[in-house]
């Protein structure tokens, strides 16, 4: 193995482990350590949950030997803030790490490219970019939520072949199949949040919680602007995770019970206003929201350009008499495919708005 794939090795390593703070961290990033000293890795950790030591922190105190003149690799750019935590370069640097391997650097104004700086000007050796397609992927909720303060929002829908998401508006039509219900979770154990309209409430009378898979349950919110939905639906009873009920800023204020949280949201044209909805999460430190419907709140999103990916499933058979078209259309110059899958009788399109990379 060359040294390259050394330190690809090694960092792969550092991203699994920042994937086990999934649903405990946010806002913060996932981030992982590995300490590795004459080529064994001495120590580990990852961010574990909001408020907790960082990664870098974690892995330090985890060594089996001492770490003077060890390697360090970290998907992220070491913070060198005090934050809820004192800065992680300090910690580096107090060890005598000899040398630092970054996958990608922090876009946070208040860190982007400092923590490398300090750490070099202490006589660290730092290499950044280690696989640092994969670590952007993996923190692209937090580096998009940094940039514009907004959660990165992904649209699943489920379409016949003829591009039908229903029956109508008012019947719940199961379209795709009991196989796509393990991929379906697994989406949802990766967000902050989920997010249905109140006509979808009604209708579908969803839990909205992680099942299939291992994961954490995501925040469960929906869109009801007047405050009409019966307090007997399954998610305002079941206690599996919070519930905030996004209404009308003209009507109501905020307030808050056991089972939900009423947030009030800016409204336009009797509707709330997307961009609004955004804003409040954003604050909220959401950083990852899953929309998954119904059709007026997927056309709301889609009308403001809102959606960052979607996951398109599509049905091999017709829907015999439908009427709720799937209003999620996108074109080849706006959106690249970013990856296909097949089930029994339905197939899956991923594709990601284009846009400008999160890293100059």
């Amino acid at each position: 193995m060359n040294t390259l794939d050394i330190h690809r090795d090694y960092m792969n390593q550092a991203i699994d482990l920042a994937k086990k703070g999934r649903g405990k961290v946010s806002p913060n990033p996932l981030v992982g350590c590995i300490i590795v000293k004459h080529g064994k890795v001495i120590g580990e950790g990852y961010h574990r949950k909001y408020g907790d030591q960082h990664a870098e922190v974690e892995a330090l105190n985890n060594c089996i030997e001492s770490p003077h003149d060890g390697d360090l690799y970290v998907n992220l750019e070491p913070c060198c803030i005090f934050g809820k935590t004192p800065p992680c370069i300090d910690a580096i640097i107090e060890n005598s790490i000899k040398n630092v391997f970054i996958g990608v650097k922090d876009p946070n104004p208040k860190i982007d490219g400092d923590g490398v700086e300090k750490l070099r000007i202490s006589g660290i050796n730092v290499v950044n970019g280690i696989l640092e397609k994969e670590s952007l992927e993996l923190n692209k909720g937090f580096f998009n939520w940094i940039v514009s303060s907004k959660p990165y929002v992904i649209a699943k829908v489920a379409q016949s072949k003829d591009g039908y998401m229903g029956i109508n508006s008012e019947t719940q039509t199961w379209i795709t199949g009991v196989d796509v219900n393990k991929f379906t979770h697994k989406l949802r154990s990766t967000v902050d949040a989920i997010i249905i309209g109140r006509n979808t409430a009604l209708v579908d009378n969803p839990r909205l919680t992680v099942r299939e898979v291992l994961g954490n349950n995501p925040i469960r919110i929906i869109a009801d602007t007047y405050r009409k939905l019966p307090l007997t639906l399954k998610l305002f009873n079941d206690n599996s995770s919070k519930n905030i009920v996004l209404c009308s800023g003209n009507k109501f204020e905020y307030s808050s019970t056991s089972f939900c949280e009423y947030v009030p949201v800016q409204e336009k044209n009797d509707k709330l206003n997307p961009v609004d909805i955004l804003n409040v999460l954003g604050k909220k430190g959401i950083t990852t929201l899953l929309l998954e419907g119904g059709r007026e709140l997927f056309k709301s999103f889609i009308e403001k350009d809102l959606i960052n990916e979607m996951y398109i499933y599509t049905s091999n058979k017709n829907l015999k008499d439908a009427k709720l078209l799937n209003p999620l259309i996108f074109d080849d110059s706006g959106w690249d495919v970013i990856d296909n899958k097949d089930f029994e009788n339905d197939h899956l399109l991923i594709i990601r708005k284009k846009e400008p990379c999160f890293q100059e």
